[in-house]
């Protein structure tokens, strides 16, 4: 019988040395929290993670190439909780990769419910869940700055940000920061801030701008999804300006955008979807990344910036990014 035992075990040993290394396929979700034609950072943050695993795949055999999947969730909040659980609860993707400050809320019960799901974060932090990686932008840098020329450049010093909706990083970060670079930019500048409700409501977000305007403010940011073009359409038709946020944003409205502060989403999301890829992720820790190291960028060469903004205040700006790059 031992003897038996003994062959069955070597016979068992030695099919498995012979059967080949052990596949590493990996597979990737990517959780877009709205629509990728409406927000262009969503469309960065695919686009980054679907050229990670296209570059890694390239020498890899077919049985260790990764998987990659494209989930857009739509610009409802209240369904982005169920979504991601069902996207967990498939238990398909070993990870899945999305951009939101609110969704580390979303994904602590999840990450206890599938306690095998690891989660890649970005635009967002938090720290001390072994299942989650998070990387946060600098955006008190981004609102500082917008806020800056947002104040440099209104004539009756009223300034505005129109919100989707209050959540932690904007009532914290976003609207704070924004207020005092209007403010440091000019003394006396006041600064007004208002919810639209959703992320898609473009008559609300028309309808708050045109109150805005009436009230005297000329410079507004809208941080509301689809619902700034209809803050845009008001601006437009009552000769204000608008701050933009996250992306390159003057070609919606040549004369009327006068920033454009950004993240540098795809190129995030492509270096922590191969340092995922390459098992470089240190999972529970949350990291920073800002104008320094090159992932928020306030755009100075755009032809309709130049056109758009005097020589006297652009010059001011780059002054500014300049000190906050060395800090």
């Amino acid at each position: 019988m031992k003897k038996t035992l003994f062959i069955f075990a070597a016979a068992v040993l030695l099919l498995s040395s012979c059967s080949g290394k052990k596949s590493e396929k990996k597979s990737i979700a990517v959780f877009v929290p709205g629509i990728m034609a409406d927000s262009p950072i969503y469309a960065k943050l695919a686009e980054g993670a679907q050229n990670a695993v296209k570059d890694f795949n390239a020498d890899k055999d077919e049985k260790n190439k990764a998987d990659i999947y494209v989930m857009e969730a739509g610009t409802n909040q209240a369904e982005w909780g169920p979504k991601i659980t069902s996207l967990a609860a498939t238990g398909k993707y070993d990870v899945i990769i999305s951009s939101n400050p609110s969704l580390p809320g979303l994904v602590e019960p999840i990450s206890k419910q599938f306690p095998s799901q690891k989660f890649i974060l970005l635009d967002a932090e938090m720290s001390g869940n072994d299942k989650v990686f998070t990387v946060g932008y600098e955006q008190t840098e981004e609102a500082y700055l917008t806020g800056y020329i947002a104040g440099l450049m209104s004539k009756n010093h009223k300034v505005a940000l129109v919100s989707a909706q209050d959540y932690p990083a904007m009532n914290n970060v976003l609207y704070p920061n924004f207020e005092k670079g209007a403010m440091d930019a000019v003394e006396g500048t006041t600064c007004d801030y208002r919810v639209v409700g959703n992320w898609y409501d473009a008559s609300k977000g028309m309808e708050i701008s045109e109150s805005l305007i009436k009230s005297g403010v000329d410079v507004i940011l809208p941080i509301c999804g689809g619902a700034s073009q209809g803050v845009i359409a008001s601006a437009v038709n009552n000769g204000t300006y608008i701050t933009w946020f996250d992306s390159n944003g003057f070609s919606k409205a040549p004369g009327t955008i006068i920033s454009s502060a950004m993240v540098v989403q795809d190129k995030m999301t492509y270096e922590v979807t191969m340092k995922y890829l390459e098992d470089a992720v240190n999972w529970g820790t949350a990291e920073k990344a800002g104008l320094k190291e090159g992932y928020i960028e306030f755009i100075e060469d755009d032809p309709l910036y130049i056109q758009t903004v005097p020589e006297t205040v652009r010059a001011k700006m780059n002054a500014l990014v300049k000190e906050l790059q060395t800090k």
